[in-house]
Order: structure tokens, then C-alpha cells, then sequence
């Protein structure tokens, strides 16, 4: 799992806002909440487990895990963070947001928002929801991994950005990838991971899906023809491309781009 999709129109309702600490008890730590959304800012260097898939947690990097998803939690050494336990609405169009991802510029605005919901938890609720409901929709407009300024950015992975997103329609592979980019697939894998913060992989398949979802919304375009130009022509596997990364039908995706909140 490297992205996740959130409907954020709605308020959300809180069931706990705190500080965790972690690390001095036991190095790893599993979650689960099965019905509950889980909102953490770090401030520490740790390996996150989301589903099977690994991330690195660095000091100003945000996670949002959606409810049932097992997480698991390796710590090296003593690590404090504010989470939020939280459900979400269920209106309005699904946003795209990476499970983790760097707050940049944004991080002491992020910050602010959590430490006074943490304050404001739980003798002034609607204050606390407030902080989190606009932290969130900050959260939904960091800018993309894929869209950050190629500045200090590897020149292999400013080449595979752009090999990508010229060839979205076309078959890829990791090792194709690298080879145009003048690396080994692993070396790509590693500067992918450090820079982009996902995997090469994640982020082809999360451009695709953005592509598709835009074809699906805003054109008239078949949808064979927007299978195949997002390179998954199998219509029954771009069916189920998009419910497992959109969250919906191909058909449905569409219905709600003419919707108020498309």
C-alpha cells in the first residue's frame, strides 16, 4: 500500500488525540484499528510495516493509515509522536494521499495544528476537530513525491520520473526503467525510496491511477481507450486496478466526476 484514498468534506470524529511513547519498552510494536483511521506526526527515525509494504519514518514525515490495516513499528530507541485515532466522512470525492509522506514547508503549521488539538483534547472537542480537520486538508495538499522540485534530486531519478510520465501507456519494467536511466535496478530502488519516498513501482502504479482517474472525470474518453493509455489495456484488470487503488469502478469513478464534490 503506498497511497490511500480519503473523503475529507466531512468534519472528523475524534475518538483519541495523544502523545506516544515508544522505544524504551520494546523495540517493535503492532497495530490494528479495525474501525478507526490512525494520524501520526513524527518527530524520530523509525521502519514502518503498512500492510506488508516498508516505509522509513524520518523527523517531519506523516502518516495516514485507513481503518483494518495491520501496521507494525520498529523503533530505535526512545520515540515520541502525536497521534490522532479518528473515523472519516464518507461524502465527496476520494483525494489520493501517500501513507507517508514530508511535510516540507508546511511542518510547523502541521505541528501547530496538532500540538493545539492535543490541548484542546478531550475538554474542548469541536476545538480539537477543528485542528485535525484542517490538518488533514493540509496533509491532502502536500506536494506530490512525484511533482517536487528536482533540485538536490539524483539525476537517475529525475530521468525515471520523466521516462514515466512520458511512457505512463506503455509496458515498464523496474530493469527497463534503470537501464534508461543509466543505473542498476537496485541503485534506482534505493535513490527511488530516498527521494521520492515510495518505490518505483508505487509511484508508476499511483501515476497511472491519477492519469485514469482524470481520464475517467474530465473527458469523454472510453473507457478501453483510457485502459490502454494508461498501459493496463486488460479491461479486467484495469477493473480491478481501480477499485483496488481508486476504490471504485471504472463506471462509478465516472459517475462521480459530475458530482458537486468531483
Amino acid at each position: 500500500m503506498e497511497t490511500i484514498l480519503a473523503r475529507l468534506e466531512e468534519p472528523p470524529v475524534l475518538a483519541a488525540v495523544g502523545l506516544g511513547v515508544h522505544g524504551p519498552a520494546g523495540r517493535v510494536d503492532d497495530f490494528l484499528l479495525p474501525d478507526l483511521w490512525q494520524l501520526h506526526l513524527y518527530r524520530y527515525e523509525a521502519d514502518l510495516e503498512v500492510a506488508g509494504a516498508d516505509h522509513t519514518i524520518r523527523p517531519g514525515r506523516i502518516s495516514l493509515v485507513p481503518p483494518g490495516t495491520p501496521v507494525r513499528y520498529r523503533y530505535r530507541g526512545r520515540s515520541e509522536h502525536i497521534y490522532v485515532h479518528l473515523r472519516l466522512g464518507t461524502t465527496g470525492a476520494p483525494r489520493s494521499i501517500p501513507v507517508l509522506q514530508d511535510t516540507g514547508a508546511e511542518l510547523p503549521l502541521l505541528e501547530q495544528h496538532f500540538r493545539q488539538a492535543l490541548a484542546a483534547w478531550p475538554d474542548a472537542p469541536a476545538r480539537a476537530t477543528a485542528e485535525v480537520w484542517a490538518a488533514l486538508w493540509r496533509i491532502a495538499h502536500l506536494t506530490p513525491p512525484g511533482a517536487r522540485s528536482p533540485r538536490g534530486r539524483h539525476p537517475a531519478v529525475t530521468a525515471a520520473v520523466a521516462l514515466i510520465e512520458a511512457r505512463l501507456a506503455e509496458p515498464l519494467t523496474v530493469p527497463d526503467i534503470a537501464k534508461a536511466s543509466g543505473v542498476s535496478h537496485n541503485h534506482l530502488t534505493r535513490l527511488f525510496r530516498a527521494t521520492v519516498g515510495e518505490t518505483v513501482v508505487g509511484y508508476l502504479r499511483a501515476r497511472r491511477m491519477e492519469r485514469a482517474r482524470h481520464f475517467l472525470q474530465a473527458t469523454t474518453l472510453s473507457i478501453p481507450a483510457i485502459a490502454a493509455s494508461v498501459g493496463i489495456p486488460d479491461l479486467q484488470a484495469f477493473n480491478k486496478a481501480c477499485r483496488r487503488e481508486l476504490g471504485a469502478s471504472p463506471r462509478s469513478i465516472r459517475s462521480a466526476g459530475a458530482s458537486p464534490f468531483a
